[in-house]
């Protein structure tokens, strides 16, 4: 890494929690004013719950992230991986690194709705049956563990820098935390931003407790992954929508406590 990389990456890492805050609170505020469902009870504590969790992880993939930095470091000495197999202009590289890293989002999103192991684990962000910004944070640390594995290997054969992919997170963040929130958009508003990005009416179709709509509308970032493969769904009326899963309403699994020991419960 080269020490023009290194402030730029320093001002990213170091800044991701203060932007991330601004974020919650102008989405809470948001939320409060407009919301998509009315009447929500208990806001705080979900909000708290959900936080817990976020820092949890963020906790442990911060003593982690030296491990993926020095394999992503590794592969660009070596000139390893896809973006490095063609010379492209600065601008085009760093496009394809933002493109390629949110197709492989996209697919192992798909993939943790596929596989029953990592599904256990990704129930955990679907059960939030009070969906809101907060809940774009909701994902148990196993899932994080297990994305965290993966990535040791994808990055590397893409072919990102260190920078790419925090610029990726930076841009990913405010979009993931949008359509997550308890914010009523409206439909003019929705179809113009869905064009390029996933937005709250598709995510809330993917959070729907009907399967065939929560097997649905896995893009994080760039909306265009769920029309190119097939995944692409609406409802006319997301306001109607049924979120959460249905074993998952019980009381016991909506502490923190809970969410952490959820993936281990025996199921029905």
């Amino acid at each position: 890494m080269s020490l023009s990389e290194l402030d730029p990456l320093r001002w990213m890492t170091q800044s991701r929690p203060y932007v991330a805050a601004i974020l919650l609170g102008v989405l809470w505020t948001a939320e409060s004013l407009v919301p998509m469902f009315a009447g929500r009870r208990h806001r705080f504590a979900h909000y708290a719950t959900n936080l817990g969790l976020a820092l949890l992880n963020a906790g442990i993939t911060s003593l982690l992230a030296f491990i993926l930095l020095a394999v992503v470091a590794w592969a660009n000495m070596h000139a390893f991986g896809l973006l490095r197999l063609v010379v492209l202009p600065v601008w085009l590289n760093w496009i394809g690194a933002i493109v390629l890293l949110d197709c492989w989002q996209y697919w192992w999103h798909r993939i943790n709705h596929r596989v029953p192991l990592l599904w256990r684990f990704h129930a955990v962000h679907h059960s939030d049956a009070d969906m809101d910004a907060s809940s774009g944070v909701r994902f148990h640390t196993g899932e994080i563990l297990l994305s965290f594995a993966a990535r040791l290997v994808v990055l590397p054969l893409i072919g990102l820098t260190a920078p790419q992919m925090l610029l990726y997170e930076a841009l990913s963040l405010p979009v993931i935390l949008f359509h997550h929130s308890n914010i009523r958009v409206s439909a003019r508003t929705d179809r113009t931003l869905r064009w390029l990005i996933a937005t709250p009416w598709m995510h809330l179709v993917h959070h729907s407790r009907w399967q065939p709509e929560t097997d649905s509308n896995y893009s994080s970032f760039l909306s265009v992954w769920d029309r190119v493969f097939g995944s692409f769904r609406l409802r006319d009326k997301p306001g109607e929508i049924v979120l959460g899963l249905e074993d998952y309403a019980e009381r016991e699994w909506r502490p923190l406590s809970g969410l952490l020991l959820a993936p281990f419960r025996r199921r029905r």
